[in-house]
Parts: C-alpha cells; structure tokens; sequence
C-alpha cells in the first residue's frame, strides 16, 4: 500500500528531485533543507557520512536520490570519505560540495574526480539552486 502524504504536512510535491543533504551543523542543515524544500526538492539529512550511507542504503532512497550536498569535515566519517564512497556506489548520483573550510587543491581534486560544485559557506540560496538544478541537468545527461 503506498505511503499518503498530506499536501498540507509536507507540501505539494512538484517532483523536482531528492537532495540528501549531508553536514555536521543542524544549522546549515536546516537553511540548506528549508533553501531546497522552497524550491520544490524532497530532502533527506545525515549529521555525517556514517548516517549519510546508511540513509541512502535504507528502503527506496537507493533509487530514488538525485543529488547529494555533502560538507568535508565531519566526525566519523569524513566528507572525503563518504563522497569516495557515493562516486563508487552511486555513480551517477550528482555530488556538490559544501565546506565551511576552503581550500584549492581538494575543489581541484574533486572537481577533476567529477564532483559537480564546490560551493564555500555561508552560500547564497540562490547559489545553492543553481547547483542543485546544475547537478540534476548532469543527472538528467548521464541517464542517456
């Protein structure tokens, strides 16, 4: 039986993708989700990568994820090391970076690695929108 969702609770669900949003700071989690919800997105949050893959290997996340946000410096596992894992398991789902902690060559690497953005925080909704959608195009190429 599918599961209803009230439009009112949750609401109106336009389709416009799954982000699964992955940092430490229930802050940013939460300007980040209220950013993309507005946009129209489903999002999922994990605190760190340990959560991040065990949410995204939990029911019908595994196929139903359109792009991952993911911040480097985390506990447990560590941004590096959860986005390694994502490009492996889930090649073709999108991945921007967000870090409060810039630095040159890790965007450089990641960015040659096929990391679709490397975004700096505090980042602006309109900024964040534009990787996202950047991300979901990407998703949208690799799929034919």
């Amino acid at each position: 039986m599918a599961e209803y969702r009230s439009d009112f609770l949750f609401g109106a669900k336009t389709g416009n993708g799954r982000v699964l949003i992955v940092d430490d700071e229930p802050d940013i989690r939460k300007v980040v989700r209220m950013t993309l919800q507005k946009a129209g997105y489903d999002v999922l949050e994990a605190e760190d990568g340990e959560k991040a893959i065990e949410v995204i290997n939990t029911g019908e996340n595994r196929l139903m994820l359109d792009v991952i946000i993911c911040d480097i410096r985390m506990p447990r596992i560590n941004g590096v090391e959860a986005i390694a894992y994502f490009r492996k398991e889930y090649s073709r789902v999108p991945v921007v970076v967000l870090t409060g902690f810039p630095d040159i060559n890790m965007a450089t690497s990641f960015l040659n690695d096929g990391v679709v953005e490397y975004l700096v925080k505090p980042v602006e909704g309109e900024k964040l929108k534009a990787a996202v959608a950047k991300a979901m195009d990407q998703r949208e190429i690799s799929r034919l």
